[in-house]
């Protein structure tokens, strides 16, 4: 029986013995370059975003953050490596919506669980969509593309970047809120998604903000509602969608945020979210997530959190009513 307990009362001496260095470790963090990982492409919106924010970050953190493109797998590769990453602060993933949805998709074979492992840090921004239609489309508004799909199911296309991904469940929110029944054309990618569209083979899709304007003003796409909380400047004229019947459309907009693997010194994650949300903050930052169309968020870790409860139970919602799996 004394070997037991003397081995218990080691392991005890050993706990505590290695918190004030863990605390130690935590007070001097960070002492080497940091990882951001993005499960995007280098040159996209995330992807834009998340260098952005490291530039400045890394002059508050006194070391450089370091952006890495691990693309694949509607951002399901990058994820797994960062849950599985040392729970130091060395390591980390600016995430976006399909955080959630992968998950929500996949299960267990997702291979992560996004509350469990990881901790929230905090979200960035939200990137508000609009929904277009081909410049020369009979369609010349949203309520008139929502009577033809009533009066015609299924005469109504949607394209998207692929099953899951942003611009699919949009178009399936709006889909479920107004009964409507709609054909879902996925590509690989929101490019040859809105090449699609502004050929006149799909009819509409929900398309981030992004470089919308200069295809408005090529007349090449024409758009028929804002996702954004209200009516922007942008685009005058354009009602947004909670101006036509759809309330609480923006939560639609894709997310990005930064997360940490779970297990994290609560020290370390105090000095991230500080850094990004001194970043947001700064004007010239502020002024080009403008011209990006994307709004600055910066909220604590648990605000975090409690938002990546809520959007976990709205897009399981989604998903459920519109009979989206796995494809």
């Amino acid at each position: 029986m004394r070997r037991p307990m003397i081995r218990a009362a080691c392991a005890a001496l050993f706990a505590a013995a290695a918190l004030p260095a863990v605390s130690a470790a935590a007070d001097s963090y960070p002492t080497q370059p940091v990882r951001m990982i993005v499960g995007f492409a280098a040159g996209g919106p995330t992807d834009v975003i998340a260098r952005l924010l490291a530039q400045d970050m890394s002059r508050t953190l006194g070391q450089s953050v370091v952006v890495e493109n691990k693309t694949g797998a509607n951002s399901l590769i990058a994820t797994r490596e960062v849950a599985g990453a040392p729970p130091d602060g060395y390591t980390v993933l600016f995430a976006s919506l399909s955080h959630n949805v992968n998950w929500l998709l996949l299960g267990e074979k997702a291979g992560y669980d996004p509350l469990k492992s990881f901790a929230p840090i905090s979200n960035a921004a939200s990137l508000p969509m609009v929904a277009v239609t081909a410049y020369d489309s009979p369609l010349r508004s949203m309520k008139q593309l929502i009577e033809q799909a009533r009066a015609k199911p299924d005469s109504i296309s949607y394209g998207s970047a692929g099953n899951g991904g942003s611009a699919h469940l949009a178009a399936a929110m709006m889909g479920t809120m107004a009964d409507l029944k709609m054909i879902h054309v996925p590509f690989r990618g929101n490019g040859p998604a809105l090449t699609e569209v502004m050929a006149g083979r799909v009819s509409f899709m929900f398309y981030p903000i992004i470089g919308v304007a200069e295809n408005v003003q090529a007349k090449r796409v024409r758009v028929l509602a804002q996702g954004s909380p209200e009516a922007g400047a942008d685009f005058p004229g354009v009602p947004a969608m909670s101006d036509i019947g759809f309330p609480d459309f923006q939560d639609t907009a894709p997310w990005v945020g930064l997360l940490a693997p779970a297990g994290v010194p609560d020290a370390v994650v105090q000095k991230l979210n500080q850094a990004m949300v001194h970043a947001l903050e700064q004007p010239q930052i502020q002024s080009r997530m403008k011209d990006l169309g994307a709004l600055p968020i910066g909220d604590t870790p648990q605000q975090f959190h409690d938002f990546l409860v809520q959007d976990q139970k709205r897009w399981a919602a989604v998903i459920k009513a519109a009979g989206i799996s796995a494809q």
